[in-house]
């Protein structure tokens, strides 16, 4: 999260890169991987609890622009080094890889820099905040051989990944339709005092390439629901869904972008809206259809695949198969976890766990992760599309 402009930043990098990089060579079994921890916010503290537990991993550095969140990282590294230079971290030639988990507008900055400097990167999602990153954040994870595994993490867990495997074998027939909600009832918007003293943030790192503007505690506690640096609920929530879609798929991006966004308890605090739907167009006649709200959490968490002969249901517990009235197959199902259909997190599968391991296992091999960047960039590009529909008045195309 550097205070240098971009351009600034990545030229910065790239002298780093002539001091800092490691090898693209595998690493022995018993060799340890020293990780850097970039934005050890809420989110980077929940991974690094699972990755801290992965045999062979030693978490090195903490890096972010607040004291508190350096503090409580901290405490769970309490042996790391600490500073708030995103720059420092991949000058280190003690580091062999990098989690970013900095807000989405410094991910693809991030990431492109730890490429350039030799560093293996897990990076939160969405991997973009804009349509016009996804290139480049491309180019510099094979440019430079590194293993860039982004974190839509249920790519990695088994039910998915064996529901994947049904319908790419035909059990559903042709997927015609997928269905997809991430809805809550959470009144998370009303704003309070948060107690965060200016002089412990570093406001201008955080702001990397956003445009300036005077420190907002709000803001920076919340930054997902305002356009300089999130993209709300579809790129917050609807990627993880649609990234699943698309893998299962094997499908790009979409052609045409249908939304609609409302604001219903969000108004005059958030930028994005609380309450949105949108209807995606891909080749091959498929559609896929999103909704999400703050405001009522009817159908939770979930996607399903409809197909000729029946439907897959999926979310993040469990997958069901059920068959047309019409048609013959032996329903299935899978639960791994406890809880409610729907639910936002179950007690199994470990999602963090199993896809931070996946990343580390390649770093060792050096082969290909479960979510490498083109994964990454191919899920956000549907809500970024979405975005610029539902911002445009309605409908917007792929211009690629």
């Amino acid at each position: 999260m550097s205070s240098l402009s971009r351009r600034s930043f990545l030229q910065t990098s790239a002298g780093v890169l002539a001091v800092a990089g490691s090898s693209a060579t595998s690493f022995a079994a018993n060799e340890t991987i020293h990780v850097g921890v970039v934005g050890s916010g809420g989110r980077a503290r929940h991974l690094l609890k699972s990755l801290i537990t992965i045999p062979g991993v030693r978490v090195t550095v903490l890096c972010d622009v607040w004291d508190k969140a350096l503090d409580e990282a901290k405490k769970l590294v309490p042996g790391a080094k600490t500073t708030k230079r995103a720059e420092e971290v991949f000058a280190d030639k003690d580091v062999h890889a990098v989690l970013i988990g900095a807000p989405d507008h410094q991910h693809v900055p991030l990431t492109i820099a730890a490429c350039k400097a030799g560093k293996d990167v897990y990076v939160e999602k969405p991997l973009t905040h804009e349509l016009s990153e996804g290139k480049a954040v491309i180019a510099a994870q094979n440019e430079h051989k590194r293993i860039v595994q982004v974190g839509t993490q249920q790519r990695s867990m088994p039910h998915i990944a064996e529901a994947r495997e049904l319908i790419q074998g035909g059990k559903i027939g042709k997927v015609l339709k997928v269905k997809m909600s991430w809805n809550r009832n959470s009144d998370r918007v009303k704003r309070f005092p948060l107690g965060v003293d200016p002089k412990s943030v570093d406001w201008t790192t955080f702001l990397g390439t956003a445009k300036k503007q005077e420190f907002d505690e709000y803001r920076f506690r919340n930054w997902r629901w305002y356009w300089d640096f999130g993209g709300g609920i579809f790129t917050d929530l609807m990627v993880h869904w649609v990234d699943v879609a698309h893998w299962v798929l094997d499908v790009d991006h979409p052609t045409k972008a249908v939304s609609l966004g409302e604001f219903v308890n969000a108004k005059g605090v958030w930028e994005t809206p609380d309450t949105v739907q949108t209807i995606l167009s891909y080749p091959g006649n498929v559609q896929m259809y999103f909704e999400g709200t703050f405001s009522n959490a009817r159908n939770g968490a979930h996607i399903e695949f409809q197909g000729t002969d029946g439907t897959c249901y999926i979310d993040r517990g469990r997958h069901e198969f059920i068959p047309e009235r019409t048609k013959k197959f032996e329903p299935k199902d899978r639960i791994l976890g406890t809880g409610p259909k729907g639910a936002d997190f179950y007690d199994k599968p470990d999602g963090e766990l199993l896809h931070l391991t996946n990343w580390i296992d390649c770093v060792r091999s050096r082969k290909t992760p479960t979510a490498p960047a083109e994964a990454g960039v191919s899920g956000a590009s549907a809500a970024h599309l979405a975005n610029l529909a539902m911002n445009a008045g309605g409908v917007a195309e792929w211009k690629g």
